[in-house]
Formats: structure tokens, C-alpha cells, sequence
């Protein structure tokens, strides 16, 4: 990790554009349409986010999808996407993180989602943060035919802890 920082922000439908260039680059043959797209922008049970380096806010660099309704206690992981240029310098487990920690907030017990068999590198990033593989999907993503492992992240109560070597007064 090189001395790259991030900023996130919510997405908006004014981020459309630059969410969908980054959309059809990375995922050439199976991107989501802009209309699939803008829905989920709008979606109230959604919460996208894009980032971008602070020194060049209207470069977006990656974006991230939720779908949380609040009180639900299921979550979905939507979408991850993170530019190439931008990659290995911690923007995709920023992005993770506070998807995690919205659906925390939102009173999820459980966060979804399927990741290409075909992808180790985000398969090691996602059992990192404590996602474990329940099945696969044979084919689900089309046309390619590449099979989806669905993975699942129980979400624990935040807790906090005594730092070692403080003392606590009564």
C-alpha cells in the first residue's frame, strides 16, 4: 500500500456517467445497463458510494453497492468496483468497510454476496474481512458462464475493549 488516501461520498445520480465508464471497463461483458444503474442510485434500500483520491474529487476511482433495507437483517453486497489504476492501494477494503459498516448500522445480522469464481483476488479480500463461502451459482455470470461463489459475512454487535495498560478508576 502505497501512501494513496481516499475520500468517500454517496453517490449520486450526477455520477452516473462515471459510475457507468468504470461500470463497462471493468466488467466488459456482463455491466449493468445505466437504467439498472439509476435505479439502484435511487433505490432508498441502496447505499452507493463513490471514491476518489481528495486531490481530484471529480476522478471517480472505485464505487461500491449496498442494498440494506433498514431493520431488514439481510444485506446485500451489490457491486465493488474499483478503477485499475487505483488498485493494491487499500480503495477496494475502504469501499468493503463502510459497506459493512452501513449495513451494521441499518440492523443487518447478515451481509450476501457473490463474487466470480474466477476472481481469488477479491475472494482472499472478502474472506479478510470475514466472509465465508456457503455455495456456488453454476454460470450465473452471463455470457461468459463463469460461476459465482456466494459468500456470507455474520455481522457482530461493535464492541469495544480497555486498551492494554489502561487502568479504569471506579
Amino acid at each position: 500500500m502505497s501512501g494513496h488516501s481516499w475520500q468517500m461520498r454517496r453517490a449520486t445520480e450526477a455520477d452516473l456517467e462515471a459510475i457507468m465508464l468504470l461500470e463497462s471497463s471493468i466488467f466488459a461483458s456482463d455491466a449493468w445497463s445505466s437504467e439498472t444503474m439509476r435505479g439502484e442510485l435511487g433505490n432508498p434500500h441502496a447505499y452507493y458510494l463513490v471514491a476518489f483520491e481528495p486531490e481530484n474529487p471529480d476522478a471517480i476511482a472505485g464505487y461500491a453497492g449496498l442494498l440494506a433495507p433498514r431493520g431488514a437483517p439481510e444485506s446485500d453486497i451489490q457491486t465493488i468496483a474499483v478503477d485499475e489504476n487505483a488498485r493494491r492501494h487499500g480503495l477496494g477494503r475502504a469501499l468493503i468497510g463502510s459497506l459493512v459498516g452501513e449495513a451494521r448500522r441499518r440492523g443487518a445480522k447478515e451481509i450476501f454476496l457473490e463474487v466470480r469464481a474466477d476472481n481469488p483476488g477479491a475472494q482472499r479480500l472478502y474472506a479478510e474481512f470475514g466472509f465465508e463461502e456457503l455455495g456456488v451459482r453454476r454460470g450465473y455470470y452471463q455470457p461468459d458462464n463463469v460461476d459465482a461463489i456466494v459468500m456470507r459475512l455474520l455481522v457482530t454487535d461493535p464492541a469495544t475493549a480497555l486498551a492494554v495498560g489502561s487502568e479504569v478508576s471506579p
